[in-house]
């Protein structure tokens, strides 16, 4: 297997949008595609040019073959992904909005393939990977999950490679919310780098403003944290800096899912290329505001070409127009 910059893990189901705006009950027509926040960043992450290895399990049906294709096009190593005989692939059908509010999503994922995901799942080649990127889907899936999100997450921190954790909390997935709140602090613990939204911190943490929040995890040992503000941007903290990131203005928003990965998606890759943690959050927000405008989870994200042409642009232009 060549060199691999990023290992990402979860589920990624088949999703099936409505054509129609209304109730799903009332919906006759829709767009099969793919979704899973943990695939989105992955995805988006091969966009920019990174070499990225997926780890999964899907069922041995058609909307496994289709996740699996989807995501080979988009570049991803999916090599060792699992094909369960016994479990199915989940799916989910999301509603269609006109407005920019939140669509409504229905789940038929208990008992798939992706919830029998264990520490078997692991094969040591994936562990050479330069950074992990976790989220707290995985863990909330079943106990053998969890095992594995804690034994990946583990095992790549003590081997000097970088890990990255968004919380993207799944409340109906727990048991409790208690049991929800100790466990993804758990993982949190982990990471080097921790991305939760301004509402999952509070919960998360206790606390209400958003620099307590960031000092929680950096005393349970991050190196930073980046705290997403919805349309107002975000709030950074590390051991040494930190400070807010103007959000970026949006004419308008076609659909909001999926805003979160794309925050990930241009921190991590700012910061595997040694930006400062600054100037990632403000590439997060970018490549966050492409995501709200497309219709789809991940449709908005960039290319590296896309990168270079619309946003590298714009902050040489907002440079030039400071020193004036």
């Amino acid at each position: 297997m060549s060199e691999i910059d990023i290992l990402s893990f979860g589920e990624t189901m088949a999703m099936f949008v409505a054509e129609q705006a209304g109730d799903l009950s009332s919906v006759g027509q829709f767009h099969k595609r793919i979704a899973g926040a943990d695939s989105n960043v992955a995805i988006g992450l091969s966009r920019l040019g990174f070499k990225v290895a997926w780890l999964s399990r899907v069922g041995a049906d058609s909307l496994g073959r289709f996740v699996i294709d989807t995501l080979e096009k988009e570049g991803l190593d999916c090599r060792h992904v699992d094909i369960d005989t016994a479990h199915p692939t989940g799916f989910q059908l999301k509603s269609r909005t006109e407005d920019g509010s939140d669509p409504a999503v229905e789940y038929f994922r208990r008992g798939s393939a992706a919830s029998h995901l264990s520490p078997h799942s692991i094969v040591p080649q994936l562990l050479k990977a330069r950074h992990l990127h976790a989220t707290g889907i995985p863990p909330a899936l079943s106990q053998t999950a969890r095992q594995m999100s804690y034994e990946l997450m583990t095992r790549m921190r003590e081997a000097g490679r970088s890990v990255s954790f968004d919380p993207n909390l799944r409340p109906s997935l727990w048991a409790s919310e208690q049991q929800m709140i100790t466990e993804i602090n758990r993982l949190a613990a982990l990471a080097h780098w921790v991305l939760p939204g301004l509402s999952e911190g509070r919960l998360l943490t206790g606390f209400d403003d958003p620099a307590d929040i960031a000092q929680f995890y950096l005393d349970q040992g991050a190196e930073a944290v980046a705290i997403k503000l919805g349309p107002h941007g975000a709030y950074y903290r590390t051991h040494l800096d930190a400070g807010f990131v103007d959000g970026v203005r949006v004419q308008t928003v076609v659909d909001t899912v999926g805003a979160g990965d794309g925050f990930a998606v241009g921190l991590i890759s700012a910061l595997l290329v040694n930006h400062s943690f600054a100037d990632a959050v403000r590439r997060a927000n970018w490549i966050g505001s492409r995501a709200v405008q497309s219709r789809g989870d991940m449709e908005g994200l960039p290319t590296r070409v896309e990168l270079i042409a619309e946003f590298e642009a714009a902050v040489r232009e907002q440079a030039s127009l400071l020193q004036v």
